[in-house]
C-alpha cells in the first residue's frame, strides 16, 4: 500500500557548508534508492528573519511530498541517518513529517506556518501543537531549534500559495543547473544573456510544472510566447507549481527576483 507523507527539515547549514535544500534532495533520493516510490520537487519557504532567532542566511524551512510503499518508521530511520551524516555540526537541525492521507487537521498546522513568518515562536509551542496534531516532530543536534522552522514549513507547503522551488531551470537561456539542484550559473546579473523565446506549451513541457501564470494569477493561453532570461524559477499557487511571468514591453518574461519574493 502506497502512503502519501509531507516531510519538512529546518536548520541543518552552517556559512560554508552545504544548504539545507541539498539535505532535503539527500533524505527524497535517499527514500526513493531505500524504499521507491515517488518524490516532489523540494520546495523553499521563508520565514521571520529576527534576531532572536538563529539561522544561517535566510531563515528558511525546505519541504516536500514522498509517495510509496514506507512506512512512517522507514521515513524517520532515513531522514535521521541523512540529517546525521550531512548536518553541519554548529547547526540546530528538525525534521517534521506527516502522512496526508489521514490528516485531517490541516488548518491549524498552515495557522502555524503563517505565525511563523510574521513573529518569534518557541519550541515548546511546535512541540504542543505537533502532540496535538499527531504530526512527527524531532530535533537531531545543537538546541534543536529548527523544529520550528521544519513544522512551519509543512504548513506553509499545506497553504498551496507559499514556496519557490529549489533551483532552477535550463530551457536553452543559459542556465546551466535544472530546479532541484543545489546552484545555478545565468553569467553575471539577472538579466545576463540574450535568453530563448518559447510558447507557454514548450515551456511546461520542458519544465514539466503545472502552469505559467501572470502577476494577477491568470494561466497564460498554450500558443503565449515567454522571453526566458536569467535563472527561471517556479513558485508554488493553489497547490501546484508555476512559472510566474509579467507583461514587459508589451512582451511575456520570467519573473525577476523581486517579484518572486513574496513566494
Amino acid at each position: 500500500m502506497a502512503y502519501r507523507y509531507l516531510i519538512a527539515i529546518d536548520d541543518t547549514d552552517d556559512i560554508g557548508t552545504r544548504g539545507t535544500g541539498d539535505i532535503a534532495t539527500d533524505i527524497a533520493n535517499a527514500l526513493l534508492a531505500r524504499c521507491g516510490g515517488e518524490a516532489s520537487w523540494v520546495s523553499r519557504h521563508q520565514l521571520y528573519v529576527h534576531p532572536d532567532i538563529p539561522y544561517t542566511s535566510h531563515n528558511s524551512a525546505m519541504c516536500f511530498v514522498y509517495e510509496g510503499e514506507a512506512a512512517a518508521a522507514a521515513i524517520e530511520a532515513i531522514a535521521v541517518a541523512v540529517l546525521h551524516a550531512e548536518s553541519a555540526p554548529a547547526a540546530d537541525p528538525g525534521l517534521a513529517f506527516v502522512c496526508l492521507d489521514d490528516f485531517a487537521a490541516q488548518a491549524k498546522l498552515v495557522d502555524f506556518g503563517h505565525s511563523a513568518k510574521t513573529m518569534v515562536l518557541t519550541k515548546a509551542q511546535a512541540y504542543a501543537l505537533a502532540n496535538t496534531l499527531g504530526v512527527h516532530l524531532s530535533e537531531h543536534g545543537g538546541t534543536g531549534q529548527g523544529v520550528i522552522g521544519a513544522l512551519a514549513g509543512l504548513g506553509l507547503w499545506l497553504d498551496g500559495n507559499d514556496g519557490r522551488l529549489k533551483g532552477h531551470f535550463d530551457v536553452g537561456q543559459g542556465v546551466s543547473v535544472q530546479a532541484g539542484s543545489a546552484k545555478a550559473g545565468a553569467g553575471k546579473g539577472e538579466h545576463a544573456g540574450e535568453g530563448v523565446e518559447l510558447s507557454v506549451r514548450a515551456l511546461l513541457a520542458k519544465t514539466r510544472v503545472d502552469a505559467v501564470i501572470d502577476l494577477d494569477d491568470q494561466p497564460l493561453p498554450d500558443d503565449d510566447r515567454v522571453l526566458i532570461q536569467g535563472k527561471l524559477k517556479a513558485v508554488r499557487r493553489h497547490g501546484r507549481s508555476a512559472i510566474l511571468v509579467s507583461r514587459v514591453d508589451g512582451a511575456w518574461r520570467n519573473a525577476r527576483k523581486q517579484q518572486l519574493k513574496d513566494y
